[in-house]
């Protein structure tokens, strides 16, 4: 990590941060949170940290391994945001927080973990972002990087923070980042950047869909190249002229397209990179991931051979489109990391023939009637449970047979009662998982579970 004068140096430029004067409040002592104070704790600035919650996840860790640190749980204690100079919030706690807000109209700075992260390297960024895809494009780009020759080093909303990752000493960083990092982010200047899709998602924490493509749109700040996804209107209202970029697109000609045929093949160019059915992948939202990791890579100089074989190798990530198990002829198929309903309608898409569906949860505000036309023509019938089972069923107003299940194995109950020989069953919930479970991958988890137990 750099601790140099040079770090310093870039801090100062940014945020007016001075060693001397600057008292940095971390808000959230989660990952995150904890990552900024053991990357802090090796600078000269000084930082406390406070969380709202009583024992935060990393407390314990924290009070170990920095015991001189001032910590403060169980509520946002006004006085430590007045001393404050700088505010490093953590994703995971909005900015309309009154605490927040008020040492905001304060003239408090906010910074970020990955303004950090930005300030503290000089190795290229690829960035990536949008509704649903994100974490697929990532390691996608990550298993692309490390075969073309380059140590690459994938994290932030993914897996390991930001931060952390630093201490691989890369030669090529990919970020995935939410729209909740992005909205507290200045620093970026990625060498490459996306915003893959936009669909409803978060409309709890921003205001309106305007807002939300606002926040997502912060990843392109900076002179690096725009990729784009030309199927997207949403996407592509953020195209700057000035800019180097490129667009991908699984419906129309673009610099790095699908070209349907006999044989579907993805394109860049009059250039046939490799066939369609070489990814071991199901739906064509997965052939859309696979042209924008291409056209990522190929912005900052992979070698596309290296990229194809990469992506030939790709076995998909846990709870995307994951197959569970092939049951007297039923493909069982674990979609939880859906959380929102345009990856739902992404994953239905991708299916020629019809199929069961579960879903439900916590819809985050997000109107249900988006689900309807794909639900009419992609699905024989839909289980639903958890928090918005009703309002999904309202919304869907009987297009298709309903159900509801309290839990999830007697969800998969229901749907094997349901299904027949050549059938899929496809957990794809559209909704957030915390109203029933720890994570959308205990969702998961138990999902298979239960298809196991069936066999």
């Amino acid at each position: 990590m750099d601790t140099t004068p040079t770090l310093l140096s870039n801090l100062q430029a940014h945020f007016k941060l001075d060693p001397a004067e600057t008292r940095l409040l971390i808000v959230g002592l989660g990952a995150t949170g904890y990552s900024a104070a053991q990357f802090l704790q090796q600078t000269p600035i000084k930082f406390a940290v406070i969380d709202s919650r009583r024992n935060p996840p990393q407390i314990d860790s924290l009070r170990e391994q920095m015991p001189d640190v001032p910590v403060f749980s169980g509520g946002f204690d006004q006085s430590a945001f007045e001393v404050a100079t700088h505010l490093l919030v953590s994703p995971g706690v909005s900015l309309n927080e009154k605490a927040i807000h008020k040492a905001m109209q304060a003239g408090v700075t906010i910074l970020s973990d990955i303004d950090l992260f930005a300030c503290a390297t000089d190795k290229p960024i690829l960035a990536v972002t949008g509704s649903n895809g994100k974490s697929t494009v990532t390691t996608m780009l990550g298993d692309m990087g490390n075969a073309a020759g380059f140590k690459t080093a994938i994290g932030g909303n993914l897996g390991t923070p930001a931060l952390d990752l630093l201490q691989q000493d890369a030669d090529l960083y990919v970020l995935e980042l939410s729209s909740f990092q992005l909205e507290r982010t200045t620093a970026l200047n990625a060498k490459a950047a996306t915003v893959l899709n936009l669909s409803a998602d978060h409309l709890d924490r921003h205001d309106s869909m305007t807002d939300y493509a606002q926040e997502k749109q912060r990843v392109f700040r900076g002179d690096g190249a725009m990729i784009l996804n030309v199927d997207d209107p949403l996407v592509m209202a953020m195209k700057d002229p000035a800019r180097t970029w490129f667009g991908f697109s699984i419906e129309r000609q673009a610099d790095f397209y699908l070209r349907r045929g006999e044989i579907d093949q993805l394109m860049h160019g009059d250039h046939v990179l490799m066939n369609a059915d070489e990814l071991n992948l199901e739906g064509s939202h997965n052939i859309a991931n696979a042209l924008a990791a291409l056209a990522l890579g190929h912005a900052f100089g992979l070698d596309v051979n290296a990229m194809c074989r990469a992506l030939k190798k790709f076995k998909g990530l846990p709870h995307r489109m994951q197959k569970v198990a092939d049951i007297h002829g039923v493909r069982w198929v674990n979609d939880s990391k859906a959380t929102n309903i345009g990856a739902s309608i992404a994953a239905l898409q991708g299916y020629r023939r019809k199929v069961i569906l579960i879903a439900g949860g916590d819809g985050k505000g997000a109107d249900m009637t988006e689900l309807t036309p794909i639900v009419k023509e992609k699905t024989k019938a839909v289980v639903l449970m958890g928090k918005d089972a009703a309002l999904i069923d309202q919304a869907l107003k009987g297009c298709v047979p309903t159900h509801f299940a309290g839990t999830m194995k007697e969800a998969v109950k229901i749907a094997a009662k349901l299904a027949q020989a050549g059938d899929s069953v496809l957990l794809s919930p559209a909704c957030a998982s915390l109203d029933q479970y720890k994570s959308y991958a205990d969702r998961g988890n138990q999902f298979a579970q239960a298809v196991l137990e069936l066999s």
